[in-house]
């Protein structure tokens, strides 16, 4: 057993370490080092704790980890008012802004600081030498909720500060949109109603009386205000947002100081028409007086500063007609509404589609065929029917109703659960949940089977030789020949050769490839890595589930519900006699080790998401941006500036085939 003061020298450089790597990854977005090797240094630190319970501190690491749920959110009295802002769609509105605030100083010309706006939920936090003791909603300015346990389970909010000061900061909490809209997935086949937007989620999010649950959404938060920043002698908006940074907070990177409402204005048309390209949503750029000092000379009006506008960016909505309905069936059953509109030009694309989510979703806002209506995108997920426009009605509009059977296998329909609003399809047999289920198994995101798509899928369901993801092991090259047409001797021997490939995939990708309900690649992996075995998995009870980083109450009681049913236990039983069913990634090939890489461009056969988890699988490290310590820049079609960069600095630039190469595929 290590001795007390070996631990304690241990622990402060395993926190140390941890809270660097913590920042280098969810606040500055360039890891230095893997997912399992931060994971080593955390169960290392927990070990250690668990050991000697007086070494653990309100600041470490693992306080994130063992958050436990509360009763309920407790008010908050906010010593400095959480203000609203004055907001504007009009460029001629922004110049009298600009008016009032040079008339009011009595200058000719104002330094403006231009920022993006987050559209998330706004935040308090209070740290006490250095130590987060509070974080607060907005509320309604005065009086906000204490979400302390919820706010330390986000990971790019530091529970300690790099320096040791007490002050008072203002932020936005927002959701990432590829989180939001993998969470909305996930809802839609939970039978759950699907998030508006990426705020909605983030305000339901953080009012989660389960902090571990908080964990699994990934929150993140960007930071722009220090209360009374006079303490620290700051003199501009632009010294705040340094300060900001300095102490470990995040800041949106994309902010600058302009001269005057021409350089706003600018800014403005810049951002309107990239702001998609960011992973988080803005609805606007916020314009402040840059000048601290000019700041408290304007002052307030009852709700808002006179020293600062937000410059809203147009809504992505649009206005159109349904047509008619389509219902898609997903697998696990899920029946879909699905609008087929009037083509309508919405955010640079035209949309034919729109989603409905499901028939209370429709009966709320009563919306009817052949309706005119409006149509919106939120976050990258497909456009949905916002709401009816009734006024427009002429009287030939139809109400929509629920199907009385499902619309592919005609099956009986209904709801799982009392709290459920998705209709589901209640024939464990039907052909479009089977069809989905083997689907999502050969997706790349799964098993990645390699020219099984949507069509071939289909048709072997339907030729009946194929009811499970174990049933695609048994198939034989007789069996594609005699589905007939477009199915030659080559393609046949192609599939039978991947799918036998797949056999040995990691165990992660076998975890995805199930299908349980919450459980997306990377709780796979983290799942994967828990319990080395999917045995082991299936006989995780709840509370071995919770142990995993990310898995609050609801979802481990999902996860448990779904590997207890009789049917999953046998199919799972039947896949293990031929996929891998261990995690092999601790021990395998790591030809990658040590080597870090930046990626840039489309890929032919990687998305994005793919070749970085390659990469990783491999030994190496990913890197959001180039620099003197990146040894490789893989570049597909369209790099832009980072392979630019690469060449600048000397960096060795390779394609996916040199890639393979090193990595011996």
């Amino acid at each position: 057993m290590i001795p007390f003061d070996e631990a304690k020298k241990r622990v402060d450089e395993l926190r140390k370490e941890i809270d660097y790597h913590a920042h280098r990854y969810y606040v500055m977005d360039d890891p230095e080092i893997s997912d399992s090797e931060y994971d080593r240094l955390m169960d290392e630190l927990t070990e250690l704790e668990e050991r000697y319970p007086e070494l653990k501190t309100p600041d470490s690491p693992t306080v994130r980890v063992g958050l436990k749920p509360i009763d309920s959110f407790k008010e908050v009295i906010h010593e400095h008012r959480l203000f609203s802002l004055d907001n504007t769609y009009s460029e001629a509105e922004v110049l009298q802004f600009d008016k009032r605030v040079r008339e009011s100083l009595g200058i000719e010309r104002v330094q403006y600081m231009c920022e993006l706006k987050i559209d998330g939920l706004s935040i308090s936090l209070k740290y006490q030498d250095g130590l987060l003791v509070r974080g607060a909603t907005r509320g309604n300015g005065f009086v906000g909720e204490d979400v302390t346990e919820n706010i330390k389970a986000i990971k790019s909010i530091p529970l300690r500060l790099r320096k040791s000061l007490s002050i008072e900061l203002r932020g936005e909490v927002y959701l990432p949109k590829d989180v939001f809209n993998d969470l909305n997935r996930a809802r839609i086949e939970d039978g759950l109603q699907p998030f508006a937007n990426p705020r909605n989620a983030a305000a339901g999010t953080l009012r989660q009386l389960d902090p571990r649950e908080v964990s699994g959404r990934r929150l993140s938060a960007f930071f722009y205000q220090i209360v009374e920043p006079e303490r620290f002698r700051l003199e501009k908006q632009s010294q705040q947002l340094e300060l900001l940074k300095t102490i470990g907070m995040k800041i949106e990177p994309n902010f600058k100081t302009v001269d005057g409402t021409e350089g706003v204005i600018e800014f403005w048309k810049t951002w309107s028409g990239l702001k998609s390209t960011l992973n988080y949503a803005v609805d606007g750029v916020v314009v402040k007086v840059d000048d601290l000092h000019y700041q408290e000379e304007l002052g307030y009006t009852t709700k808002a500063p006179r020293w600062a506008i937000a410059f809203k960016f147009p809504a992505e909505q649009a206005t159109t007609r349904l047509i008619s309905l389509n219902l898609s069936v997903g697998r696990l059953g899920t029946i879909t509404p699905v609008a087929e509109l009037e083509p309508v030009q919405l955010a640079g694309t035209t949309v034919r589609r729109a989603s409905m989510h499901n028939f209370d979703f429709v009966r709320e806002r009563d919306i009817r065929i052949l309706d005119t209506v409006v149509v919106e995108k939120a976050g990258e997920i497909i456009p949905q029917i916002v709401k009816s426009i009734p006024d427009k009605r002429s009287g030939v509009e139809k109400p929509i109703e629920p199907p009385s059977e499902c619309p592919i296998c005609k099956g009986p329909v209904g709801k799982e659960r009392e709290e459920d609003v998705a209709l589901k399809c209640l024939n464990p047999s039907c052909p479009a949940k089977v069809g989905r289920r083997i689907q999502f198994f050969c997706s790349r995101e799964a098993m990645d089977i390699e020219g099984l798509g949507e069509k071939l899928v289909e048709r072997i369901v339907e030729s009946g030789l194929v009811k499970s993801p174990s049933d695609l092991y048994k198939l034989t090259k007789e069996d594609l020949l005699a589905l007939g047409e477009r199915i030659g001797e080559k393609m046949a021997d192609n599939l039978i050769k991947a799918i036998n490939k797949s056999t040995n995939n990691p165990l992660f990708k076998v975890i995805t490839g199930l299908g349980i309900p919450g459980v997306g690649s990377k709780l796979a992996k983290d799942l994967a890595n828990s319990f080395g075995s999917l045995r082991a998995l299936m006989s995780a009870s709840e509370k071995d589930l919770k142990a995993v980083s990310g898995i609050g109450d609801q979802l481990a009681s999902e996860i448990r519900k779904h590997l207890s049913a009789q049917s999953v236990r046998e199919e799972i039983e039947e896949l293990m006699r031929f996929v891998n069913t261990q995690d092999e990634s601790r021990d395998g090939p790591k030809p990658l080790k040590g080597m870090k890489f930046v990626v840039t461009g489309t890929l032919p056969s990687y998305s994005r998401k793919e070749i970085q988890e390659r990469i990783v699988e491999l030994g190496g490290e990913v890197m959001s941006s180039v620099s003197k310590n990146t040894d490789y820049v893989l570049v597909g079609d369209n790099p832009g500036s980072k392979a630019e960069k690469a060449r600048s600095l000397g960096t060795q630039i390779i394609d996916e085939k040199e890639f393979e190469e090193m990595v011996g595929s």
